[in-house]
């Protein structure tokens, strides 16, 4: 392994020879290509030993919350899917189904929505699962006074009802199309009332819901753990009698517990190494379309970044294409829009291209003709790390000198979504990441770029405002017409692009890595991985 203070003269000198080879190639791998690279698993490679019946999978980063209302990262609300249930949720293509609801429905105005329950569900502490207790629920996340992660996507509802034991019924200030959706987020998952009542903010750590899975044990330094729930409504699940989830934020060490046994599972796998490690070791690669979008943010509220010039300068210095090979591998494809191909109402827009004259050109006239000092921020796990090396690399070329400000993750949530003004907001670049889990352009949209969604509200951290967009967005929300909701969708996707709040990078595939004898567990192209029908081949 490098050590660290040889890392940045190799990342330079890598990165000039793969602009090289992006130059001559001009586009990134085929879906063929990358379909060969994980399907070559030998299909008569011999399972694995594997002693016992329970599992380890381990995870890029430390996991934050386990209140699904106030979570705002998909990797806890993957862990939180195996104890966490909603009425409704999404299957592995993403398309809506019913869940403690056995049916719903809207009324023809957007306004009303109506479940009706699954009945014979308790909570994991006994408590019966009824319409009071969703209500319970959406009452807590919808109260602007609790000041939850999520409370963005219910602040719409004006009245929750519990119709009789096992109808509920919620009705919104205003008409709202995707409220269904919003319902299928993982915002949406229920805990037991009595919990709430006993732990209050602390529910964070002692989740209890209805899920194939109990909540067993969470050392923040190490592990948290689940074990079966033997009462659990589904018929046969789960197969496995428990799950351990491991953060393991360097590639290298998460790698090596997959090929060793130590870990079932991982995810994600370092897409540097997944050609290498497939079909070895009883290894098993996989890999899909995703609608992750990844992105760096600009704090537009300060100087350099409140100059338009500026902003559209740090887009055209940054080589995309080259970018994808170095971080990605070429597991992915190029940004182009604010939002993935694969949302709802997704319009593709002219790309930035690589030209760093441009980039130059721009800034010399914004008065930036020498660049200028800055600080990136993004999580210390080691893709983050390499992606926000690759900026400061690029960036360097135009005169801009990028200080990488790599942190654990609590760290990063608290100088980052607990701004309570912001005018104190310190942040000035940020490389992150986002998924638009309800499957529509309002979540891949509305959280990130609407004026009043700032942290700690939402997530807004370009600081960004444009009122014409804030009335597009507004617009869009009230009507359940979908060719009316189009059109101000795309709209808004040509204003912001020009805008350029965000430094538009890559949609980067879901890639998982996992032992042969390991079946059931798969990933969303959310990139939210769900274990619930989890199991082991003998």
């Amino acid at each position: 392994m490098l050590k660290k203070k040889y890392l940045s003269a190799f990342l330079t000198a890598f990165i000039a020879l793969i602009l090289v080879l992006a130059g001559c190639s001009g586009k990134s791998s085929t879906d063929a290509d990358k379909k060969t690279k994980t399907e070559s698993n030998p299909k008569e490679q011999p399972l694995a030993k594997k002693e016992g019946n329970s599992l380890t999978i381990a995870v890029s980063a430390n996991l934050i919350s386990m209140d699904p209302q106030d979570t705002n990262d998909t990797l806890s609300g993957s862990i939180q899917s195996t104890m966490l249930e909603g009425l409704v949720g999404f299957d592995k293509d993403m398309k809506m189904i019913p869940v403690l609801a056995e049916s719903y429905e809207a009324s023809d105005d957007a306004k009303v929505f109506t479940f009706k329950l699954r009945q014979g569900v308790k909570f994991h502490d006994g408590t019966p699962f009824n319409a009071e207790a969703v209500k319970v629920n959406i009452d807590r996340v919808a109260n602007p006074e609790n000041k939850l992660k999520r409370y963005s996507m219910f602040e719409l509802v004006e009245k929750t009802e519990a119709v009789d034991e096992y109808t509920f019924r919620v009705t919104l200030k205003e008409p709202f199309g995707a409220m269904l959706n919003n319902f299928a987020h993982p915002a949406a998952r229920l805990m037991s009332p009595a919990a709430i009542e006993k732990y209050g903010k602390d529910v964070a750590t002692h989740p209890v819901g209805t899920g194939p899975f109990k909540f067993a044990e969470w050392d923040q330094s190490d592990h948290l753990s689940v074990e079966k729930n033997p009462d659990y409504w589904q018929k046969g699940l789960p197969k496995v009698d428990g799950i351990k989830f491991k953060p393991v934020p360097e590639n290298g060490a998460r790698v090596a517990m997959l090929q060793t046994g130590e870990a079932d599972y991982i995810y994600p796998i370092p897409t540097e190494q997944a050609e290498s490690i497939n079909g070895k070791d009883g290894i098993v690669v996989e890999n899909k379309q995703s609608i992750v979008a990844r992105y760096m943010t600009m704090n537009t509220t300060k100087k350099p970044y409140n100059d338009v010039k500026v902003r559209q300068a740090i887009n055209y210095a940054i080589n995309k294409e080259a970018f994808l090979k170095v971080v990605y591998s070429g597991y992915g494809s190029k940004l182009d829009s604010i939002i993935p191909e694969k949302l709802q109402f997704y319009s593709k827009q002219t790309p930035y291209p690589y030209d760093p004259e441009k980039a130059k050109k721009l800034l010399k006239e914004a008065g930036y003709e020498n660049g200028f000092e800055t600080t990136i921020w993004g999580a210390n796990s080691s893709t983050t790390m390499k992606a926000m090396e690759f900026i400061q690399q690029q960036l360097s070329q135009v005169g801009i000198k990028v200080s990488v400000v790599p942190m654990e993750s609590g760290t990063l949530s608290d100088k980052i979504w607990n701004v309570q003004n912001p005018k104190d907001a310190e942040v000035e670049l940020y490389y992150g990441g986002w998924s638009s889990s309800t499957g529509d352009a309002d979540w891949g949209i509305r959280p990130l770029l609407a004026g009043q969604s700032a942290p700690p509200k939402s997530y807004n951290t370009a600081y960004y405002e444009n009122k014409k967009v804030d009335e597009l967005i507004k617009s869009a929300l009230q009507t359940a017409d979908s060719g009316k909701r189009k059109e101000a969708y795309a709209e808004i996707q040509k204003l912001v692009w020009e805008d350029a709040p965000w430094a538009y990078l890559v949609v980067d595939d879901t890639i998982s890595g996992k032992k042969n004898y390991v079946d059931g567990i798969y990933l969303l192209p959310d990139g939210a991985m769900n274990a619930n029908n989890a199991e082991i081949k003998k």
